[in-house]
C-alpha cells in the first residue's frame, strides 16, 4: 500500500485532522471553534474589516476553520466549502470553462454529476464526451484541441471502477487541461489526489467528510494558489457557500474519519467476502478484490479500499430491488458514507438521471454503503435480504 495518504509536513493525518483550522477561541479559550451565526461584522473604519470580515456569503470564521482544514488534508493550498457537492462543482465548471471548451467525463459516475453536465453546463455551450477513464488511452483519444478539463471519480460511482490518476494526470498535463478528482468515495485519508497531479480534488462532505447523515456540504481543494484565487472569486460572486453551522458539523465529523474509514474499509471487506460465496450474486464490485481490474493500481494509490460495495445479483432489476426492500438494518435510501449503512438501487434512485446515456448502469445493480456497525449484523441482514 502506497503511504501518498499522509499529508505533508511533520503530522500524520490523524493529528492534521483533528488540529488544523481547530485553533482554541482567543476569546474563552474554546477548543471547538464557534459556531459563528453571523451576516455581517463591525468594521474598524471604513474599509477597515476586522480580521478580514465583512459578511458572511464572502468570509466567515467557522467557514474559514473548515477550508484551512480541508487544505491540509488534502496537502492543498486552497480549500473552499459550499452548500453542497454539485454547488462546488457548478463554481469549478464556470470557472474553468468557457463557451465553446470540451470536458472528458467519465463512463461512471454520479447521476447529479452528469445531470449538471448533459443538462446545465452544455446550455451554455460547454461540450463534452465519455471515455472510459479506468483506461488512460482512451482517456488520451477523447481529448481534443478544445479540452480544458478531464474529470475522473475514482472509485466510481456506482461501479467502483479505478483511474490511475497519476496516468491520466499527465495526459492532462500534455493537453493542457486541468486533471479534476472527485474524491468523495475515498476521502483524503484514503487518496491525496494533488499528490498524484491532479489539479483539483472534488467533494460531497455530505458522505464520508461529514459522515454522521446529518449534513450537506460540497468541497474544492487545489494546489495552485492562482486557480484558488480564481474560485474564490466565483464562489463569493455565485453565493453557495457553506453555511456556519454546516461548516462546524462537518469540521466535527473530520476529526473521526480516519477512524471511521478503518472500520467502513474492514466491515466492506468482510461483505465483500460474504457476496462472493453467496449463490444469488453474480458479480461483486469492489477494488479490494484481487480479481477487480484496478486492484493494483487501488492497492497502489489509495491507503484502503473504502465502504462502498456493488454487487449484482440473478432474477435482474426486480430480484434486486427486492433485495433492497427486504434489507432491514441496511436502510434503504440515497447518499452514503454516513455511519449507518444504506442499501439502494443505483438504476432507480441515485442514477435514474443516467438512464439512456452511455452512464446507464445495469439494472440487476444493488449499491451499499457499508457503516460501522457490527460486521456480523450486517452479513446477517445481508444474508436474509439475498434468501
Amino acid at each position: 500500500m502506497s503511504d501518498l495518504h499522509s499529508t505533508p509536513g511533520t503530522q500524520n493525518f490523524e493529528t492534521v485532522a483533528i488540529h488544523a483550522g481547530n485553533t482554541a477561541d482567543p476569546l474563552t479559550g474554546a477548543v471547538v471553534p464557534p459556531i459563528y451565526q453571523v451576516s455581517t461584522y463591525k468594521q474598524d473604519g471604513v474599509g477597515g474589516l476586522r480580521g478580514g470580515y465583512e459578511y458572511s456569503r464572502s468570509a466567515n470564521p467557522t467557514r474559514t476553520a473548515l477550508e484551512e482544514n480541508l487544505a491540509a488534508l488534502e496537502g492543498g493550498r486552497r480549500g473552499l466549502a459550499f452548500a453542497s457537492g454539485l454547488a462546488a462543482e457548478d463554481c469549478l465548471l464556470r470557472a474553468l470553462l468557457s463557451p465553446g471548451d470540451h470536458v472528458v467525463i467519465p463512463n461512471d459516475a454520479y447521476g447529479g454529476t452528469f445531470r449538471l453536465f448533459a443538462k446545465v453546463v452544455s446550455r451554455w455551450g460547454v461540450e463534452w464526451s465519455v471515455a472510459d477513464t479506468s483506461d488512460p488511452e482512451a482517456v488520451r483519444a477523447a481529448v481534443t484541441d478544445r479540452t480544458k478539463a478531464i474529470w475522473v471519480e475514482t472509485p466510481s460511482n456506482p461501479l467502483l471502477g479505478i483511474t490511475d490518476i497519476a496516468a491520466v494526470a499527465q495526459i492532462a498535463r500534455d493537453s493542457g487541461a486541468r486533471l479534476v478528482v472527485d474524491n468523495t468515495f475515498a476521502s483524503p485519508y484514503l487518496q491525496q489526489p494533488l499528490a498524484l497531479g491532479a489539479d483539483v480534488v472534488v467533494h460531497s462532505m455530505t458522505k464520508y467528510m461529514g459522515g454522521h447523515s446529518d449534513v450537506v456540504g460540497g468541497a474544492l481543494v487545489v494546489g495552485d494558489e492562482a486557480l484558488g484565487e480564481e474560485l474564490a472569486y466565483h464562489q463569493n460572486a455565485m453565493g453557495a457557500v457553506a453555511g456556519p453551522f454546516d461548516a462546524w458539523l462537518v469540521l466535527r465529523g473530520i476529526k473521526t474519519l480516519a477512524v471511521r474509514m478503518d472500520r467502513h474499509s474492514e466491515n466492506a471487506t468482510k461483505v465483500t467476502e460474504m457476496l462472493t460465496r453467496h449463490a444469488r450474486v453474480t458479480r461483486v464490485l469492489y477494488p479490494g478484490l484481487p480479481e477487480h481490474p484496478g486492484h493494483e493500481i487501488a492497492a497502489k494509490q489509495m491507503k484502503a479500499f473504502g465502504g462502498m460495495v456493488s454487487f449484482q445479483v440473478e432474477g435482474g432489476e426486480e430480484a434486486a430491488v427486492e433485495v433492497c426492500n427486504r434489507a432491514k438494518l441496511f436502510t434503504l435510501g440515497e447518499s452514503l458514507g454516513g455511519v449507518e449503512s444504506l442499501i439502494e438501487h443505483p438504476g432507480r434512485m441515485t442514477h435514474a438521471s443516467v438512464a439512456g446515456s452511455a452512464l446507464e448502469v445495469p439494472a440487476d445493480l444493488v449499491r451499499l454503503s457499508v457503516g460501522i456497525e457490527s460486521a456480523d449484523d450486517l452479513l446477517a441482514d445481508l444474508q436474509q435480504a439475498l434468501g
